[in-house]
């Protein structure tokens, strides 16, 4: 990219134009002396590099120079001069750190406040490429001269969609860095919800045609916000109550991907974005709702029936639907454990292709099953009655690890109904079994070990209280595997989990017999200490958990 200044002339006295050629070293030089020539009328005019590449004196000027022009009186000076920076740190690891150690970040920072609109825009460039990458000491650099709180108030003043991009991505890259997470929620949540979110969700009356909700957008701007949301989303249990209780948050975005599923448009980035965000505001929210102890089982049946089915007049939610109110809750929280979430996370693992969505689907799903209580009892039913077991079997023959991980455990909380475990026992098993390895000899599949752990927790609470599934996985061969895992797998947890399975296998006594006559005895279903303690991704395991929320580490 060639670094051209552009200047208006007639802006500018003489006397001015004189002052600023003697501040400027010969290559500005030469561009500010070729602006004295003829143009038309009020057109900005670039000279041309080859007439000054000419002159012996010309050279590049190095980045001291570019960001003392930063601070320069002349806007388009400024402008130019952030322009060319955007450019210079544009995938250079090594010019961002001599612009951050050069006291060019809060340069630009102070210049997003700037009234021209070409100046806050390049240096709102600039400092999106700055912000991008694995080096997180330029994050925190612009947080230390309160970035995060000029990218929001640019957002805020500014009509152009093209500097909404540019703050939504400085952001997005921000959103990366842990410490920063909470900061982007603390200045900007509501900002981004109400400029960004609900606009462009689509959910808002069509004013042509007051009964109809438009369609999301799929832009750039959206696929921004919605990244950088769902970066926030994943850093805790305050952050995630905070998006809940964000006014309007859920409804948009439950309402964009109604809108991805009725045009068949489920694939895209803003998709994938908006499913992970609700999945990770899924995540234990049996335990951090307020008055979340109210619905613990067995004694929230009767507020299950009230809450959810008392509706009042003229409170429609995003899917049309009458929108219930208690005291204790907020409207976005209740939208997220609706029936209409279940049809719709459904839809979703039917129709989309990508990877990210299907897991992050299954995850929401999965969380939503967790846990003692009394909303985690209706989704299971809820996803049995919606024909949504077999769309999961289904996808346990997928070649993604993390779409099988995700699936197993949602299948294994849903397996908490009695009436879906034995379904699950007479239709999954195969499957399930089918993705374990055999001893050393791992399938085509190769899946993870963590994935693996998933799928024998999974059969070990299919089994569990269930003679008639455990009898159905003898008769599909999974003994051999889950024998060979306990007795050769060099992982501890693998072979811990098919301990299990084996262990409650052979306390059926009736089976003892069947057992026996294949060939097995009461040593091949003792516990072994074979495997040896791999250390493993930092993914949870257990009822209440899902695997860990997505984050894009490659913002852009």
């Amino acid at each position: 990219m060639l670094f051209f200044l552009r200047v208006l002339r007639g802006g500018y006295d003489d006397a001015f134009m004189a002052q600023l050629e003697g501040n400027l070293n010969p290559f500005f030089q030469a561009m500010c002396r070729a602006q004295t020539l003829q143009f038309p009328h009020k057109r900005s005019s670039m000279v041309s590099l080859d007439s000054i590449r000419r002159d012996p004196r010309w050279r590049d000027p190095n980045l001291h120079e570019v960001i003392s022009m930063l601070g320069h009186p002349m806007d388009p000076v400024k402008s130019n001069a952030a322009a060319y920076l955007q450019h210079l740190c544009y995938e250079s690891d090594r010019i961002k750190q001599e612009v951050r150690q050069l006291n060019g970040v809060p340069i630009l920072v102070e210049l997003l406040d700037h009234p021209k609109p070409e100046v806050h825009r390049k240096a709102c460039g600039a400092l999106r490429n700055i912000s991008y990458g694995k080096d997180h000491n330029n994050k925190m650099a612009i947080k230390n001269c309160d970035g995060i709180q000029a990218l929001v108030r640019l957002m805020r003043k500014s009509s152009s969609i093209e500097v909404k991009e540019l703050v939504t991505g400085t952001l997005w890259n921000l959103s990366s860095h842990e410490p920063l997470k909470m900061m982007v929620i603390n200045n900007g949540l509501q900002t981004l919800t109400d400029e960004i979110i609900i606009p462009y969700s689509g959910c808002r009356r069509d004013s042509s045609n007051p009964s109809q909700l438009l369609s999301a957008e799929w832009n750039t701007v959206f696929k921004n916000t919605s990244g950088c949301l769902r970066n926030v989303s994943s850093d805790g249990a305050e952050a995630r109550q905070r998006l809940r209780d964000c006014e309007g948050l859920v409804d948009a975005l439950l309402h964009a991907l109604q809108s991805a599923v009725v045009n068949k448009d489920t694939d895209n980035k803003s998709v994938e974005n908006c499913v992970c965000i609700l999945r990770n505001l899924s995540y234990h929210v049996h335990k951090e709702i307020p008055g979340a102890e109210r619905f613990q089982e067995p004694h929230a049946t009767h507020l299950m029936r009230s809450v959810g089915h008392q509706k009042k007049k003229n409170e429609t939610d995003c899917f049309g639907g009458k929108r219930p109110k208690e005291e204790w809750f907020n409207q976005g929280l209740e939208l997220l454990y609706q029936p209409e979430v279940v049809r719709l996370y459904l839809s979703l693992l039917t129709c989309s292709q990508n990877h990210n969505t299907l897991e992050a689907a299954a995850g929401a799903l999965q969380n939503l099953a967790a846990g003692h209580w009394a909303w985690s009892s209706y989704i299971r039913a809820t996803v049995r009655k919606e024909k949504g077991l077999p769309i999961l079997v289904e996808l346990l023959r997928s070649d993604v690890d993390k779409v099988v991980r995700a699936v197993a455990i949602a299948l294994r909380n849903l397996a908490m109904d009695r009436r879906n475990k034995d379904l699950i026992g007479s239709y999954a098993l195969r499957d399930l079994v089918g993705n374990l390895p055999c001893g050393q000899q791992h399938p085509a599949k190769n899946l993870e070990g963590d994935t693996v752990v998933s799928i024998l927790n999974t059969i070990h609470e299919i089994i569990t209280d269930s003679p008639e599934n455990a009898r159905a996985l003898i008769q599909g061969h999974a003994v051999q595997k889950l024998v060979a895992i306990n007795k050769s797998s060099q992982a501890a947890r693998e072979t811990k989990a098919a301990s299990h399975v084996l262990q409650t296998i052979w306390a059926y006594k009736d089976l003892r017999t069947a057992l026996m006559k294949a060939g097995w005895n009461k040593s091949h279903f003792k516990t072994t200490t074979t495997g040896v303690t791999k250390k493993s991704k930092s993914i949870k395991q257990g009822i209440d958990d899902i695997t860990l929320p997505l984050m894009d580490k490659n913002q852009g």
